[in-house]
């Protein structure tokens, strides 16, 4: 665990695992309130009978005194960027709906789903706190900027699936963020899941409200955010995390984050 930004207003670390526990691990418990935004690998976070995928699509909330195991169903690690703020900024920051009714404050979900321009304020502040080329004063407004949208009404909070889809769903997240080089085809991952391609869309499109496509180019990219910061070759990167051309790699780059792929290597730097 690396500490990059400690100030009364937000503390950001950033955290590697090297994911070697296949199964659940023992219970830990959380001494405060943060949010987790993992930007490499997967693993999955359990509380009580309900799991949640971690993937870089997401930020998970760990309540303070709330127990919780963790299991790593793909082996390489995984890598999270932790903010942390004072209680009385995330009341201010979170929703009600998002709040439990009680005097201690906790999240009543475990992770919701972020967009495409959270991702990238993930890796900035990671990348900027990490090469020094940002100021504390700068890092704590990003990061409660962070914190807002990732809480706010552009996260994902579709309801009503039925625990065996939002399961087949976790399966299929577990598996495109296990090979994220593997240009897969629909019919490939329905035949690993067991499902027809049809049922596999429209089970993964009430569950995360969004296409299953839409969902992996974002886990491609957000590996590309993770790595772009160190790397020159970019038609190169653009191989390594399944883009077919560099072309591609920087239109949807662009799409998602409103910059070029260069453009934001620049900035992070």
């Amino acid at each position: 665990m690396n500490r990059l930004l400690e100030t009364g207003t937000a503390t950001v670390r950033n955290v590697d695992c090297q994911g070697m526990c296949r199964h659940r691990s023992p219970e830990e418990c959380a001494s405060h309130t943060h949010l987790v935004f993992p930007y490499r690998g997967v693993y999955l976070r359990h509380v009580g009978g309900e799991q949640a995928v971690a993937d870089a699509n997401h930020v998970l909330f760990f309540n303070k005194g709330q127990g919780y195991q963790v299991s790593h169903p793909v082996v390489g690690g995984d890598a999270s960027l932790v903010l942390s703020v004072d209680e009385a900024t995330l009341r201010e920051l979170a929703p009600k709906s998002l709040v439990c009714e009680s005097a201690d404050f906790a999240f009543n979900q475990q992770h919701l789903r972020i967009d495409a321009r959270a991702q990238a304020l993930v890796m900035l502040i990671k990348h900027s706190l990490q090469n020094g080329s940002i100021e504390p004063f700068e890092a704590e407004g990003l990061s409660l900027t962070l914190a807002s949208r990732a809480l706010g009404p552009r996260t994902s909070r579709v309801q009503g699936a039925s625990y065996a889809r939002r399961r087949l769903v976790d399966r299929v997240k577990v598996l495109l963020a296990g090979d994220l080089s593997r240009r897969w085809t629909l019919g490939e991952v329905a035949a690993e899941i067991k499902g027809s391609p049809v049922y596999l869309t429209q089970v993964f499109q009430q569950v995360e409200g969004m296409p299953l496509y839409r969902y992996h180019v974002r886990l491609r990219l957000a590996r590309a955010l993770d790595l772009i910061s160190g790397r020159e070759d970019l038609s190169g990167l653009a191989q390594d995390v399944g883009f077919s051309s560099h072309s591609h790699f920087s239109a949807a780059f662009k799409q998602h984050y409103g910059v070029t792929p260069a453009e934001f290597r620049s900035n992070s730097r």
